[in-house]
């Protein structure tokens, strides 16, 4: 019924999309005044509640303190920058900060559906004092392309069992914990770089959600003395991870996972990798409630299956891509 709703919304959508495109120009956000709007803030407010087009706001070079957030209600939204290294978002929010808790840390907060982040950074500046979210999203069909995601503890929060999120080349940085929660995600070709001995993944895939996160391509990396990463550790059972034909620096452990020091937990995370290479990559280590896929578990791995069939994959996907062209 879900995805019958949403396709059907997304035809209604290609019908008016010639003549919306006339009436709904680009909103421009510029701090020098030449935009429509000086704040990303104020120009997401400005789109219509449950728009029947897509809208694109480009946010031009600059750095922009702002604590952002897309509510539910502002669906079908692309944030587009001048690049990761022109237009920069941040915020310094962190969870002890008067007793905010991580889930009120965030610099950018998603909740709407169909949203695009193309082209930005987006930055929790907090340091290391504890959890500190760059990037929270809840929404459902959600694209995150040639983005920076940097912070410390707790930087991409992944927030709605329901979520479904794709991250397309994207760099994501932090210590522990830096990638998290309970929604299925698709990394494609991303970079994961680990500032401290830690842990990259907090994964909380509910029992019933076949799949988790999934990296695909990706290239692990670490600062200079970082020598004790671990892929990932369950923060709830049932946790799911899989890593596909990524590349592992040396600061990988050779036994790749942890428990979060309860045993309980080797009997329900999945936890799996597929043709792992680099100095990081040490199969016949790995503990032994993980998994080494074949090719033929491998071949129900893509995107378009995991994320939720051709509906996904023409509407978040290509769409994103055309729109933000």
């Amino acid at each position: 019924m879900k995805t019958f709703a949403c396709t059907l919304f997304f035809s209604f959508v290609l019908v008016f999309s010639i003549s919306a495109n006339a009436a709904y120009p680009i909103i421009v956000v510029a701090q020098d005044g030449s935009g429509d709007f000086v704040t990303i803030q104020d120009a997401v407010d400005s789109v219509r509640d449950f728009t029947l087009v897509p809208r694109v706001i480009h946010v031009k070079r600059g750095i922009y303190y702002e604590k952002v957030e897309i509510p539910s209600w502002k669906c079908d939204i692309t944030l587009k920058g001048d690049g990761p290294e022109e237009t920069l978002i941040y915020y310094d929010d962190y969870a002890a900060l008067r007793r905010m808790g991580t889930f009120r840390t965030y610099t950018l907060q998603i909740r709407g559906n169909r949203v695009t982040l193309e082209n930005l950074t987006i930055e929790n500046r907090a340091g290391r004092v504890g959890q500190a979210v760059a990037l929270h999203v809840e929404g459902d069909c959600v694209t995150v392309r040639n983005c920076r995601l940097l912070g410390n503890q707790d930087t991409l929060f992944t927030g709605n069992e329901n979520s479904r999120q794709y991250y397309d080349r994207c760099y994501i940085e932090g210590t522990t914990d830096y990638i998290f929660g309970p929604a299925t995600c698709w990394f494609d070709r991303c970079i994961l770089h680990s500032k401290s001995d830690s842990y990259i993944t907090a994964a909380s895939t509910p029992k019933n959600h076949k799949n988790g996160y999934i990296f695909y391509k990706c290239d692990l990396t670490a600062s200079d003395g970082v020598v004790n990463v671990y892929l990932g550790r369950p923060w709830r059972p049932y946790a799911s991870v899989v890593f596909l034909e990524c590349k592992m620096g040396r600061h990988i452990r050779l036994e790749g996972w942890h428990n979060w020091r309860n045993a309980e937990n080797e009997k329900t995370a999945r936890y799996a990798e597929y043709a792992s290479i680099g100095e990081g990559a040490n199969p016949e280590s790995r503990v032994s409630w993980s998994l080494q896929l074949d090719k033929d578990d491998v071949s129900l791995y893509v995107p378009e299956s995991v994320l939720g069939g051709d509906w996904f994959r023409k509407t978040c996907i290509e769409s994103a891509h055309k729109k933000s062209s």
